[in-house]
Order: structure tokens, then sequence, then C-alpha cells
């Protein structure tokens, strides 16, 4: 029956999926922002958040049904909701909301590259939109592996193509740098390049992050295990996707591991590649009473996890 439901991806299921996200947003919210005092700056703030989360479940459904990264139901979509649930109450701070948004907005422009369209626009785009992530993070320079991964995947090797991504990367950098010369902080810009050691790598054994982060990396790899040989067999545009999907995981991955500031939010830059890997594994499986059983418990873990972060 919940397996029926999951397979429709009609605007019922979306306003339904984003509902009971509201919810727990507003738990989160009182539990952390109105504890102590009302004020209408926090309702502001509040308002600000949710209309966030808004733009960044739109941006990642665009991504997976514009692109066709699964079949056509809400399987990754209802995913995603999930583990933002579970984050939800470390997710209310808006640099993390916009950098997972930007990011999003860099993986439109790479996954899209699927198709021969404006091909030199959505390499510039790409490269921009990874320039302000990186001023943003600097850590986020892993996902140029990810840019060229797409390039040397969907399109063909020219001077051109090269370039382009460079010199959107180039431009928010001269931007930024120029504004910093004016307010004379030219040494906000050269910490950039120099990346701070990694020495909280685990601090996921400190809460139950360490249990999504494991349950998520294992339903990936049962995944791609029993989807691969099937997307890998047909020469088509979805193949490209799928490995183009795998090493977006684990660039996610590494990513996750070496950032600075880590909260367990950054588990959400995994979670985009791999609820859609998920989501293509689970419409592998043909017994629908399995299906069932597995969203079950990944609700009721989901719900435990929310409850206990």
């Amino acid at each position: 029956m919940l397996t029926n439901f999951l397979e429709k991806s009609k605007p019922i299921n979306f306003i339904i999926y984003l509902g009971l996200f509201l919810c727990f947003f507003l738990i989160a919210l009182i539990a952390t922002h109105f504890t102590n005092e009302f004020t209408w700056i926090k309702v502001l703030e509040s308002i600000g958040y949710f209309f966030l989360f808004l733009l960044i479940f739109f941006f990642y459904n665009f991504v997976v049904v514009k692109n066709k990264l699964t079949f056509d139901n809400s399987y990754a979509f209802f995913l995603f909701v999930l583990i933002t649930i579970v984050f939800v109450s470390k997710l209310l701070e808006f640099k993390v909301l916009i950098l997972l948004l930007i990011h999003l907005l860099f993986l439109r422009k790479i996954y899209s590259l699927r198709s021969p369209k404006k091909v030199i626009q959505k390499l510039f785009d790409s490269g921009f939109w990874l320039g302000v992530l990186f001023i943003l993070e600097p850590f986020s320079i892993l996902f140029f592996i990810l840019l060229v991964a797409s390039i040397l995947l969907q399109q063909k090797i020219t001077v051109q193509n090269l370039v382009s991504p460079f010199v959107g990367f180039i431009a928010p950098l001269i931007i930024y740098f120029a504004y910093l010369f004016w307010i004379d902080a030219n040494d906000s810009f050269s910490q950039l390049f120099y990346l701070n050691a990694i020495n909280n790598l685990f601090i996921y054994t400190e809460d139950y992050t360490i249990w999504v982060f494991g349950t998520l990396l294992l339903l990936t790899v049962f995944s791609i295990l029993i989807k691969s040989p099937k997307a890998l067999s047909v020469n088509n545009s979805f193949k490209k996707s799928w490995v183009l999907l795998i090493t977006n995981l684990i660039v996610a991955v590494f990513f996750a591991l070496i950032i600075t500031e880590k909260n367990g939010s950054e588990v959400l830059f995994l979670t985009i590649p791999a609820s859609v890997i998920i989501a293509n594994g689970l419409e592998i499986i043909q017994k629908k009473i399995v299906k069932d059983v597995l969203w079950s418990v990944l609700i009721i873990g989901a719900i435990l996890t929310f409850l206990r972060l």
C-alpha cells in the first residue's frame, strides 16, 4: 500500500511530503528558536528558513525529473525529504541552506549536460556556481572532479568545453576579490586557498549521525550492485548519468568526511546522489511487500533519529 502511493508522482503526493516535512520543521523550530522568547525577527528568520527549504526541494526534484534520473515515481524525493527531516534541526542556519541550494544549482547544470543544447553556457554556469560554493566553503573545490567527469562522460573534449567552466569559476572570485580589495580585507581572499587541517574526522560518532551515514552508504552500495548490471548494459544517456551519479556519491562522501566545520548537515550533500541511486535500486525489486517493509523501517528510523538528534 505504501509502495503504491510512492510509485505515483502526482502533485498531491508532493504536497503530502511537504506537509509531513512542515510538521517536523515546526517541531524543530520551536525546540531550537522559540525556547526562550518570542520575537518577530525569529518569525521572519523561520519564514526565510522554510522558503529556502522549499527552493531546495524544488531544485532537487527538478534535477531528478528533468534529467530522468529515476522512473516516474517519487521514491527519490520522499527519501530526500526523510533525510532532511532527520537533520532539520542541524539545517536551521542560513549558510548551510544557501550552500545546499547553490550546490543543487551547480548539479542542475552538471546533469543537464546530457543534452547537447547550450553546452558552453551550461559549462560556464556550472563553473560559476562552483566558484560561489568555493567562496562560501573552500572544500567544495572537490566537486570540480564531478564537473570534469561530466564533461568526459557527456560532451566532446574541446578547448571551449574545457575553458568555459574555468572562466565561470574565476568570475565570482574576481568579483569577491574586488569587493575585499575595496574594503581592505585581502587576507580573507588568501585564506580561501589555505584549507584548514582535518581535525574532527570522528565527529559523527558523537550522535546518531554515524548511523544515518552508514545506513545511507549501505543502501547505496546495495543499490549500485543490483542496478549497475542493467544500467551499464545499455549504451544510452542513462548509462552516463548512472556513472556520474556514482562519481557524485564518491566525491560527496569525501567532502562530508574532510570538511572542517562539521555538524552533520553536510550529510545532505551525500544524500542528493544517494537518494537517487537508492530509488533506482528499489525500482529493481519486484515484490511490493519487500518495499513496504523497507519503507516502513526507513520512516520509523527517520522519526526515531529525529527525536534523538
